[in-house]
């Protein structure tokens, strides 16, 4: 019986990893070729849904761009007993153009077809000084 290829801890990490280094490629290497991605921003109810392997690089490339210093940390990760679901949590933090520094709490929820992202639907919340949720801006505002 042969072993079915899933996404593990390791995984999630590893794709961290490849946020804090800025590498968009290596983002793309674990995304399958029609996996989407849900922003936690925009138009849609979903916030702006970008579906293939170029539309989430170029976003990725674009808040790269946009904010440098994008890092990610805090995380925890989880993995459904099915392999079929996932999620991570961790902090962003990062500096917007015009100088104001941005911290954000915030989540993946994923879904995953054998050892790929098929959906990566991100969540944020503002981390004030005190501590308190509040409105949040993000590195691709």
């Amino acid at each position: 019986m042969s072993v079915k290829p899933r996404v593990t801890l390791t995984d999630l990490k590893r794709l961290l990893d490849c946020f804090n280094r800025h590498d968009v490629d290596g983002i793309l290497s674990f995304f399958a070729d029609d996996g989407v991605y849900e922003t936690p921003r925009g138009p849609d109810k979903v916030g702006k849904r970008l579906a293939g392997k170029a539309p989430i690089g170029e976003y990725f490339s674009k808040m790269f761009q946009r904010m440098p210093d994008t890092h990610f940390g805090a995380d925890s990760h989880w993995i459904s007993a099915d392999g079929e679901r996932g999620v991570s949590e961790w902090t962003l933090s990062g500096t917007h153009p015009d100088g104001t520094r941005m911290q954000v709490r915030g989540c993946d929820h994923f879904r995953f077809r054998a050892d790929r992202i098929v959906l990566k639907d991100s969540y944020l919340k503002q981390v004030q000084p005190d501590g308190r949720p509040g409105a949040t801006r993000t590195a691709a505002d």
